[in-house]
């Protein structure tokens, strides 16, 4: 492994975190960095990056299919809908993270997601629009200059917490940030690097 990327067994190179476990490895291939314009993908995303606070990512993704089931499949409406019983059901699957205070987030969330999509008319639109420009990217993404968080994502952490959501720190909306698309951090020399780059080109942005 040099400079973050690890040989696969093709012959190419790809970023080093997923560590060539199967279900790691797929994820890093098919989804993050894509860009997402579904607003139940970015709510579920935010959700779960919230969930992953003081845990890894790989643990939360090998529960995704068990918070899916335990929240709607993230349908913001219905979750918005769930009651003090939900909430103890929830407590009660061991299928998810049984943190009750990022359980009653998560109902929150959409509360407060339904507040949002009322304003700008999407997640995808409100979420879209904080984009950052290139002036805040490195010209070159290497295994040494990956943030944790950045100035756009601590901005976005802020006006969400000032409408009420709660654990969206700045790292957490980064790490979202990163998988939704809004910023490329695939490194310089991954082989998805490319091919994510010409999508996020030719994506369109809501408005």
């Amino acid at each position: 492994m040099t400079d973050g990327l690890i040989e696969r067994p093709d012959g190419e190179q790809s970023c080093w975190w997923h560590g060539e476990l199967d279900d790691y490895r797929a994820y890093h291939d098919n989804e993050w960095g894509r860009p997402v314009v579904d607003d139940t993908r970015l709510f579920e995303k935010i959700c779960l990056e919230g969930f992953q606070s003081g845990l890894s990512w790989l643990t939360i993704l090998r529960k995704r299919e068990g918070f899916r089931a335990a929240f709607a499949g993230f349908d913001i409406d219905k979750v918005a809908a769930f009651t003090d019983a939900d909430v103890e059901r929830c407590v009660l699957d061991a299928n998810i993270v049984r943190h009750r205070g990022k359980i009653n987030s998560t109902i929150n969330n959409a509360r407060r997601a339904q507040e949002l999509r009322a304003e700008f008319g999407s997640l995808a639109a409100y979420f879209w629009a904080h984009e950052p420009d290139q002036s805040e990217r490195p010209s070159v993404i290497s295994k040494g200059n990956i943030p944790g968080s950045t100035e756009t994502s601590t901005k976005i952490s802020k006006d969400l917490k000032k409408r009420g959501w709660s654990f969206v720190g700045p790292t957490t909306v980064y790490a979202f940030m990163q998988a939704m698309g809004l910023v490329n951090d695939h490194l310089e020399g991954c082989c998805f690097r490319d091919e994510i780059e010409k999508m996020r080109n030719d994506f369109k942005r809501p408005v």
